[in-house]
């Protein structure tokens, strides 16, 4: 009898132990909607029509990314299940379609949605739910406030930090220069023409001889810049969205005007822009750079450069190369994976939260040298670096150095 007890006891610890170890295992794992064992839905609102529809290849390129990470297992043994849907850039169809992506399709969060006013339209919707609106595709200044929206998060360089950086070069190469301005008559243009209104500080009023806005359903910007040129502008800021910012570099050809011309990050891509405007009509435009550019030679034996255009040929084959929104895209998808990874088991909303917040030094090889991710519970301005660059030939070209252009939310 005793033997048989000591047997019994044995076993009874062995299964304690067991269920113990099971229960642990068990509680490691912690989801919330849009996370279990074997998928991670994925949320993105892109317009792939209307007049930002030059920006869905970068909806597009995420998609062919995310296929890329499932075909080789996933991450952490769990599939992306990427749902991306159309706001052709109308904020109250923005709206629908987060709630539809948040209630209906029960998504883990959405993930780079593009545009200012299209994500101002969800900004408060997407905090009071708490769902994470992570690294969304605008750099308005906003998007670093992590006090009053702990959920939303930005990732490519604000548009106030550039706009000063093109301050700053005026001021010390250009101290008499007779600024015209051309903005979109919205958040995103708004918030551009606030930094460089900063940048140039008590100058500016004298400085900035005309201020131009234009509506995104106008179907062109032709007279605006007549009435630019007409006003003596020596210098052109151009904040305008692709479509736009190819009508402007083409009129000002058309029209003989040549001043020294800024055109926002957002816009200078290659395959989108500046080709469709035509090379000629694009030399010595000056913009700024983050991430790399393909048809700059000086990437051609670089093995970011070479992942990418492997990744282009292979899973992305129907894809522009020279469209900066390809790279961008890819760039801000592998963010994502990093941020999804380190959450491991852990796929709650407030740890993507907590994940995507304690990035330090962390690269996609995209990014230009020097330039790194830094994130923390109190800054949610992931990359806040640019470097200035000039178009000539059929390629940017950069020059100066890399500059930190930190402005808080």
């Amino acid at each position: 009898m005793p033997s048989l007890r000591t047997h019994t006891a044995a076993l009874s610890a062995v299964l304690a132990m067991t269920l113990a170890a099971s229960s642990s295992a068990l509680a490691q794992k912690k989801y919330d909607p849009g996370a279990s064992d074997t998928e991670i839905k994925i949320g993105n609102i892109m317009p792939y029509s209307g007049p930002a529809s030059a920006y869905g290849v970068i909806g597009r390129t995420e998609a062919a990314y995310f296929k890329k990470i499932n075909d080789a297992g996933g991450i952490n043994g769990r599939k992306i299940n990427f749902i991306s849907y159309d706001d052709a850039y109308s904020p109250p169809k923005t709206v629908e379609q987060a709630r539809k992506l948040v209630e209906s399709d029960e998504v883990l969060l959405i993930f780079n949605s593009l545009g200012t006013p299209p994500n101002s339209a969800i900004h408060k919707y997407m905090n009071t739910k708490k769902v994470p609106q992570l690294f969304v595709a605008t750099g308005a200044t906003k998007w670093n406030d992590p006090k009053d929206f702990p959920w939303t998060m930005g990732w490519q360089p604000n548009y106030q930090s550039e706009t000063q950086i093109y301050a700053k070069y005026i001021l010390k190469e250009m101290p008499n220069a007779k600024i015209g301005v051309l903005y979109q008559n919205d958040d995103y243009g708004k918030d551009y023409l606030k930094g460089l209104e900063d940048g140039l500080g008590d100058k500016g009023k004298s400085m900035i001889v005309m201020k131009e806005s234009y509506e995104v359903s106008s179907p062109t910007i032709d007279n605006h810049l007549v009435k630019l040129k007409a006003s003596g502008a020596d210098v052109f800021i151009n904040i305008t969205t692709p479509k736009f910012a190819a009508q402007a570099i083409k009129k000002n050809a058309e029209i003989g005007w040549k001043p020294v011309h800024f055109l926002n990050n957002v816009s200078a891509s290659v395959g989108s822009v500046i080709k469709p405007a035509g090379y000629e009509a694009a030399q010595g435009v000056i913009s700024a750079a983050y991430v790399k550019d393909v048809s700059d030679d000086q990437w051609k034996d670089d093995a970011g450069m070479k992942e990418f255009l492997a990744f282009m040929d292979k899973d992305f084959p129907d894809g522009n190369k020279l469209d900066g929104g390809t790279i961008v895209g890819y760039g801000v998808a592998q963010t994502l994976v990093e941020v999804l990874k380190r959450c491991g088991d852990n796929l709650t909303r407030e740890n993507v939260m907590k994940q995507a917040a304690s990035l330090k030094n962390f690269r996609t090889e995209v990014l230009l040298p020097g330039i790194s991710i830094n994130t923390s519970a109190t800054d949610f301005a992931p990359i806040s670096q640019l470097q200035l660059m000039r178009f000539k030939g059929e390629k940017w070209e950069l020059f100066g150095d890399v500059i930190s252009g930190d402005v808080g939310g």
